[in-house]
């Protein structure tokens, strides 16, 4: 057996995990991390990265890896298909980025080599104890102590199971299919490029769906189907070629020819929320946290967003940065989001018509989603940018909204958060008051009112008077 230290252990290296190690390695610390597959997959899987998960990997300086692996930048995103606008919002990213699951993986897996972490591949975390000083986790011929375990273990997490934490939300009745399809020439009519939601999605029969979205390769797509209301008896058996054949078919003509099909996977549309996201050393995130029907495009969104929130938290714990109190507001601020999620998720799949009545209803939601309120609350829902945390009562409005990526004279805002510091914002020449901030001196704020505010590492404002009771430790 192999005995290893560290300060935290993550399960999982999927996007959520990966972030995660990212941001503990980039406040020095020492991270293990644990993945059950010898080697990645490769398979495209999710396919996007929507504006505020754009905004957060930019505040990384990780966008433009991201970036150069995409293969489509979409100006809006979907309400169960019916396109809904990003242009309304306060963004330098008012877009979808169009890029396989496989590609932010190793985005983000090389930049987390480049800070010295090695992923351990072929090591499934199978147990776990902690005490009040740690946690000692094994996997394989490894065993690890540690500080905090993190599991980004996925849906069948093996990490929030060992906790005993109760999964559950609402029971669904469908099911779906996403396939990578080569074909020998698209069916007539199928865009070429992604730029747009519009008409991707159609109606395959009553509650059931089909859609079409092109992928980096020429006649390479994302085939998606699925029925609200009937579901096989075996969700875990394998997609077979005739099915696929089967439904392209009856979709799109007899005479559309298949290539080739690269991936096929099957899913529910239950939605499950762990009951905590922590349990004393042992926290969730991701997909152990939370799983929904790929409604919107929001999952891998979700779990990243989950990175980020933890990662700085525990680096500034385990720096001796903050109060341990600190680590409780993960929970608090990161799973009232996910059951919202799970809500909008819930009213998505309800519009994909069953009956004539429902079938009203998405045409009246048609016609609301045109108006321009409407338009911008979906879109700030579905990409993540109305994102907000609590703020204490007769706090400024601003306290808890993400910082505006203002224009500087080093470019943008956003750059002053690559080295995942605090940010106090000051229009007065002032003293950093903690190790952990770094202050810029800027002639406005975007609240004409306000002369001092405290950002925290993750974008978000922690207050407008530049008070660090709370958040750091002297």
């Amino acid at each position: 057996m192999n005995e290893l230290t560290a300060e935290v252990v993550v399960a999982g290296a999927g996007p959520t995990g990966l972030m995660l190690a990212n941001e503990l390695a980039l406040a020095g610390l020492d991270v293990v991390v644990l993945e059950r597959m010898a080697v990645r997959t490769g398979l495209s899987k999710a396919l996007n990265l929507q504006p505020r998960t754009a905004e957060v990997l930019d505040l990384r300086g990780l966008l433009g890896r991201a970036e150069q692996r995409s293969f489509a930048t979409v100006p809006e995103g979907h309400f169960a298909t019916i396109p809904v606008s990003y242009a309304g919002w306060d963004t330098r990213h008012p877009y979808q980025l169009g890029i396989p699951q496989a590609e932010v993986e190793a985005a983000l897996e090389e930049r987390l080599a480049e800070q010295g972490v090695r992923v351990l591949r072929g090591h499934e975390l199978t147990a776990f104890t902690q005490d009040p000083d740690s946690v000692t986790v094994t996997a394989g011929d490894v065993r690890v102590r540690a500080a905090y375990l993190v599991g980004c273990d996925g849906g069948r997490s093996v990490v929030r199971k060992a906790l005993g934490l109760p999964f559950e939300w609402l029971d669904g009745r469908g099911h779906g299919v996403s396939a990578d399809v080569l074909f020998r020439s698209p069916p007539p009519g199928t865009p070429s490029e992604w730029r747009s939601m519009r008409s991707l999605v159609t109606s395959n029969g009553p509650s059931s769906y089909v859609g079409l979205i092109p992928l980096a390769e020429p006649n390479l797509y994302r085939l998606s189907y699925g029925d609200r209301l009937s579901r096989p008896a075996n969700l875990r058996a394998p997609v077979t070629d005739e099915e696929i054949h089967e439904v392209v078919h009856e979709s799109f003509g007899a005479e559309t020819e298949i290539k080739e099909i690269r991936w096929a996977s099957r899913f529910s549309d239950d939605s499950r929320l762990a009951a905590n996201y922590r349990v004393d050393r042992v926290f969730l995130a991701g997909d152990a946290a939370h799983i929904h029907f790929p409604a919107g495009g929001q999952g891998l969104n979700l779990g990243i967003q989950d990175a980020m929130n933890l990662g700085w938290k525990l680096a500034a714990v385990l720096n001796n940065q903050a109060p341990k109190a600190l680590l409780d507001t993960y929970e608090s601020e990161r799973r009232p989001v996910a059951e919202r999620v799970l809500q909008n998720v819930a009213a998505q799949t309800a519009l994909i018509p069953a009956s004539k009545e429902q079938l009203a209803l998405r045409a009246l939601l048609r016609d609301l989603a045109a108006l321009p309120e409407v338009q911008h609350h979906l879109s700030g829902m579905v990409s993540g940018l109305d994102i907000s945390y609590p703020a204490p009562e007769n706090f400024h409005p601003a306290t808890g909204t993400r910082l505006p990526d203002f224009k500087t004279e080093e470019g943008h805002a956003s750059n002053w958060f690559h080295s995942g510091k605090f940010i106090l914002l000051t229009k007065d020449q002032t003293k950093t008051p903690h190790p952990a901030i770094l202050v810029k001196q800027v002639p406005e704020l975007p609240w004409p009112e306000v002369t001092r505010a405290l950002i925290r590492p993750d974008g978000y404002v922690a207050n407008t008077t530049g008070a660090t009771e709370g958040w750091l430790t002297p």
